[in-house]
């Protein structure tokens, strides 16, 4: 492996640096100045550059702007003991892998460093075309029902109803009715019925003659002129006012309609297809929809699944939105590790297709290296995942969920199957036994395996110990929960202690405190 360069003028950072490097088994070499880096660069490229912002002659900053047009490539960590907000954003524009600010503890600095090896050993992301990416993206079987539809409907002109939750992307499926139907080479024209006042929202659909009411200073073509020929999507449909609705059935029913103050009649050659987030069936009972108005809309209905019922499709559409941001935005494709992969993948997205495209930008703008792990998440996903803190209170109120997150460990467990924690009644959590200890008051009848989710079980474990009035019941089944969990990590990773706690989640400082304060036995892990 290429070695690490610390530079920095102070002697003491160089020399904490190179130690703790060293002692990961990574060869590191050390600079007192931007100078020496540069002229070693000309014969030679490390694997990761760490670099003090403030230093006699050229500053870090300098350093970075000639490093990233030598070694563009080359991740570059930024230290520096002015924690503002310039170097923060100076730093970040230069293209800097991270910014570390002073004093900082010396195992995160490790951790940072090793992910930035990581980063540069991880090969080289091809992105892909844009022209290979279909219009709308999707294997799940609801999908595909949705695409079969948009066949069928390929030659007729049709009226259709697409109804699904907001940020679906039921656009995306008036567009594609559109551009695979004969009136393709015509005018798409949408309407959001719920953006447009009221008061305005006739003249935008059927325009306006001149002096028809104030303001109206010239005649104005409406969206049905607009989108002759053509198609009009009229979203938000459930929300159109009573007398307009009047108006448009009209318009379906016999072809023509008026401008606002108009006399001619004048003929609509269009497609309509509408698109409603809301329950039109219900809305027509309570008096708040026409009901031969949503029978001539309801022609044809599909319905769009929300992205919670089509999740095989989040990597897809994740992958599909990065590649879109990262050409937007002027920057390399982002990509998703598998433990964020796996965070986003169970996010149940309220905001549907719209939120998870706003997640990879976002992702694309703040993530800082190319490699996404689940702590490079959105605050809101990283919510989402902690929220398995709560999990044992939500039993304990008897309120098992399916899944629970794990607050550390970015990874889910199964609602089912042999329970994969120990309890005081004997249950085995594999070759590595949690030591109960602390928790000897907690003896209860074995319950045999396989006869209840672990879940389950735990409640059982919970609820018997509330009972019988025993203290700190929540500190005691946690410690046996994390016990586990840091076991099975080291187990996996042969003992490393590093890679268990980034398969967890967690800093290398927290899994070596937790060890030491749970007493776990290591010394047979390997």
């Amino acid at each position: 492996m290429r070695p690490i360069w610390v530079v920095d003028d102070d002697h003491s950072i160089r020399w904490v640096l190179q130690k703790a490097i060293s002692r990961e088994g990574i060869p590191c070499e050390i600079f007192s100045s931007a100078a020496e880096v540069l002229e070693r660069l000309e014969t030679e490229v490390p694997q990761v550059l760490v670099s003090d912002i403030r230093m006699p002659g050229q500053s870090g900053l300098t350093l970075l702007s000639k490093v990233r047009e030598l070694q563009p490539d080359l991740p570059v960590i930024i230290m520096t003991a002015y924690s503002d907000l310039d170097s923060a954003v100076s730093a970040f524009q230069g293209g800097a892998f991270e910014y570390l600010p002073k004093p900082f503890d010396i195992e995160k600095a490790v951790e940072l460093i090793l992910r930035a090896v990581r980063e540069s050993q991880t090969e080289e992301f091809v992105e892909e075309a844009d022209s290979s990416a279909p219009e709308i993206l999707g294997q799940a079987p609801a999908m595909q029902e949705v695409f079969r539809a948009i066949g069928r409907l390929s030659q007729s002109n049709v009226t259709v109803l697409i109804t699904g939750e907001s940020g679906a992307g039921k656009e995306l499926v008036a567009r594609a009715l559109h551009r695979h139907s004969p009136r393709a080479s015509k005018p798409f024209i949408a309407l959001n019925t719920a953006a447009i006042p009221k008061d305005l929202l006739e003249s935008e659909l059927f325009g306006h003659e001149r002096g028809s009411f104030t303001g109206a200073q010239a005649q104005r073509q409406g969206r049905f002129e607009q989108a002759e020929g053509g198609t009009l999507f009229l979203d938000e449909i459930g929300d159109m006012p009573a007398e307009l609705q009047t108006r448009l059935l009209r318009v379906l029913s016999d072809g023509h309609f008026y401008r606002v103050g108009g006399q001619q009649p004048i003929k609509a050659n269009v497609r309509v297809i509408a698109a409603t987030h809301q329950n039109l069936d219900e809305r027509v009972k309570l008096g708040m929809f026409r009901e031969d108005l949503y029978h001539r809309l309801n022609v044809i209905r599909l319905r769009l699944p929300p992205l919670r019922e089509r999740q095989e499709d989040i990597p897809i559409l994740a992958k599909h939105f990065l590649n879109v941001s990262a050409r937007e935005l002027g920057t390399e494709t982002k990509r998703l590790s598998d433990s964020a992969i796996r965070i986003i993948s169970e996010f149940p997205f309220p905001g549907n297709v719209r939120q998870l495209e706003n997640v990879c930008r976002w992702i694309t703008v703040m993530a800082p290296a190319q490699l996404v792990e689940a702590r490079d998440l959105p605050p809101e996903l990283k919510a989402f995942q902690n929220g398995g803190a709560n999990a044992l209170e939500k039993m304990a109120g008897n309120s098992p969920s399916p899944n629970l997150w794990l607050a550390e460990s970015g990874s889910v467990l199964p609602a089912t199957g042999t329970p994969a924690l120990q309890t005081s009644s004997g249950m085995s959590a594999g070759k590595y036994p949690v030591d109960t200890a602390s928790t000897d008051a907690f003896s209860n009848p074995p319950v045999p395996a396989g006869s209840a989710s672990w879940l389950e079980l735990l409640f059982i474990e919970a609820e018997k110990a509330l009972e019988s009035g025993q203290p700190d019941v929540m500190d005691a089944l946690t410690a046996q929960f994390e016990t586990t969990m840091i076991q099975a990590a080291l187990k996996a990773t042969h003992g490393k202690r590093i890679e268990a706690a980034q398969r967890l989640g967690i800093g290398r400082n927290t899994i070596t405190r937790k060890i030491q304060d749970l007493n776990i036995d290591v010394k047979d892990i390997d």
